[in-house]
């Protein structure tokens, strides 16, 4: 590793996303994110560039193609994004003997379990984002045999765009809202999942690498819900602070339709990464009580 790795430099790849925020927030000055111009999936050039530049103790993957329904027709643009860049990645760090860290995604599963899915279920993705997601865990495992990959779910904070911000602004403008009630998983704040990311990673600073740490891992916080229940959550939680509370009606995935599939039922179970790393992160409620706290406070 190019510095102490108990207290070395975390590169993280994109940029002002919301995982990328809530780590620089949380990991103080040695974390340094990356993003375009000089960090591009589309410009493969940049990529070990990046890596060779800031010489990084750790690296996190979170830079991504995450406009789901927009993959469906941009399907060489996501695979570049979630397959062919993130293994360009992960041999760049194999090269310099680095850790990844790489988040994926609850899409890999076709949500017909009916259970939490585990590590070792067979992935059956059934969208173009869902698919290179999939392919891209494949290419970074491949690539590097000091990888991570994190499957996580949800995914809201209190910057950027996500579900409870869009809930809450459509919640100050309409007297009635409709959110999919038949959907299930895990909420996850990306500030408990950036907590998570600097818990492993300081394992692996105090133990350094072990061979057993490699691989997949279940990455949510505790608790389900369904969108209709977050919603409802974000929005009461709004409401105390004076905002307006619009009547909710729970409807079905077929009163919604979108160009992909969402998986119906797609929660994870996430024993593995306590018994490995001793990580579990938090419920989700009261993280989303403190996400509209935060985006209420910024308004």
């Amino acid at each position: 590793m190019n510095e102490d790795a108990t207290g070395g430099r975390i590169l993280v790849t994109g940029g002002n996303g919301q995982l990328a925020v809530s780590l620089a927030a949380a990991g103080g000055p040695r974390v340094v994110k990356t993003g375009r111009p000089e960090f591009d999936f589309d410009r493969p050039e940049t990529i070990a560039a990046a890596v060779a530049h800031h010489k990084p103790a750790f690296v996190v993957n979170a830079a991504a193609w995450t406009a789901v329904d927009a993959a469906e027709n941009e399907v060489e643009a996501a695979r570049r994004a979630n397959e062919t860049g993130p293994g360009i990645l992960a041999m760049a760090c194999a090269a310099q003997d680095i850790p990844l860290i790489h988040i994926s995604t609850d899409y890999v599963f076709s949500g017909d379990k009916g259970a939490p899915y585990v590590e070792t279920d067979p992935i059956s993705p059934q969208t173009v984002y869902g698919a290179t997601k999939a392919a891209g865990e494949k290419a970074v495992l491949a690539a590097s045999p000091r990888a991570i990959i994190l499957r996580t779910a949800w995914v809201y904070s209190a910057h950027g765009r996500n579900f409870v911000k869009t809930m809450i602004a459509a919640g100050a403008k309409n007297p009635k809202l409709r959110v999919v009630g038949d959907q299930h998983g895990n909420p996850t704040s990306s500030d408990d999942l950036a907590d998570a990311i600097l818990a492993i990673l300081a394992r692996i600073g105090q133990t350094g690498w072990q061979p057993e740490y490699a691989g997949i891992y279940h990455a949510t916080a505790q608790g389900e819900t369904t969108w209709y229940g977050l919603a409802v959550a974000a929005l009461e939680e709004a409401a105390r602070h004076g905002r307006p509370m619009p009547q909710m009606e729970a409807i079905r995935t077929e009163d919604w339709p979108t160009p992909a599939k969402r998986p119906k039922d797609s929660r994870l179970e996430c024993g593995k990464l306590k018994q490995v790393f001793g990580v579990q992160l938090p419920h989700w409620q009261p993280a989303v009580v403190r996400t509209v706290d935060k985006i209420i406070s910024t308004d």
